[in-house]
């Protein structure tokens, strides 16, 4: 009978420490469109992570509903291993208290691999020079018009913790993603943007837009066009807002596939290609999974959930979600 529970004990161990070896390929559902900031990040980390899975990723793009039909549709795929998402963290808390989904951003994974600070970019012809001419321009015209990459993106939100800060007004022009927003820019459809990045950082370089801050609190050293400086340098007391992007699986997905994509995502976020173009877009490379990022989407759920209530965006209190806000 000893001999028995031994070599079932055994048996225990090998089956918690087992080894996940995908059969087949697995598709990434990024639920913006190509081009943007989500779907750039995600093509460049999971070629990171395919030569050490041995397998293809399959990237399929489903912009729509801000986001919430791609990850959707990730959600009611088989909770097997093969179907995942990719996101960033402000967009993940967000779909419930928007009503989209009732999954709420506790019933995921994440893999986070890069930090993203918001930019404030304008079409090169327009007057703004400098993040104080936007201001008072918006102080004094409350329908400037202003894209994103739809109601409740990371441009949005950046939108309006703007407009809550300086008490102005502005027209926002959704899109159905961080690309078309930023060409929008380009060709003067609209104003300007608050988008993240690496999302304007090429048409930057090319001088086809131009940057007149981060919102973050420490300026940015962007390749091939040079220093952008913080807003803080203007406003000290600005919110510091930057997210973070990375892949995302459903928690309940069994153990041996969340553990080998753990080990196989780390390998991934620190190798040298990954930093190299993410410092080159402007990114923070990091490497964040199990409690350290559930703690990162936690945070940020309290502080987004709740500006998108108050600011009236949000149809649903977070309270319902039993999410709180920051510093309760």
């Amino acid at each position: 009978m000893k001999k028995f529970l031994a070599i079932l004990v055994l048996f225990s161990v090998v089956l918690t420490f087992a080894e996940w070896k995908p059969a087949k390929s697995i598709t990434v559902i990024v639920p913006w469109s190509a081009g943007g900031s989500t779907d750039q990040v995600t093509r460049m980390i999971t070629a990171q992570m395919e030569p050490l899975l041995s397998r293809k990723f399959i990237i399929v793009n489903t912009p729509g509903g801000a986001g919430s039909i791609g990850t959707l549709n990730a959600w009611q795929a088989p909770h097997d291993g093969y179907t995942w998402t990719a996101n960033a963290t402000l967009d993940i808390t967000k779909y419930a208290v928007l009503g989209y989904m009732n999954v709420t951003h506790r019933d995921w994974t994440y893999f986070l691999c890069a930090e993203a600070p918001n930019v404030v970019v304008v079409n090169p012809n327009s007057p703004y020079r400098t993040i104080v001419d936007l201001v008072n321009a918006m102080k004094e015209n409350p329908e400037i018009p202003l894209s994103s990459a739809g109601t409740g993106s990371g441009g949005h939100v950046a939108l309006e913790i703007f407009a809550e800060y300086f008490k102005v007004k502005y027209k926002h022009v959704p899109y159905a993603g961080g690309a078309p927003a930023t060409t929008a820019v380009v060709t003067g459809e609209v104003v300007g943007n608050m988008q993240f990045v690496h999302e304007v950082a090429d048409m930057a370089r090319a001088g086809k837009l131009r940057i007149l801050c981060t919102l973050a609190a420490e300026p940015i050293n962007l390749q091939g066009y040079g220093e952008i400086p913080s807003i803080r340098q203007w406003y000290p007391d600005f919110p510091d807002v930057r997210f973070h992007f990375g892949l995302i699986i459903p928690k309940d997905v069994s153990a041996e596939v969340l553990k080998t994509v753990g080990e196989v995502f780390e390998k991934a976020a620190n190798s040298d290609a990954f930093k190299e173009w993410a410092i080159k877009q402007g990114l923070k490379p990091v490497c964040y999974y199990g409690e350290d990022a559930e703690n990162i989407v936690e945070q940020v759920a309290r502080r987004v959930t709740w500006l998108l209530y108050d600011r009236g965006i949000a149809t649903v209190s977070p309270e319902q979600f039993n999410i709180p806000r920051i510093g309760q």
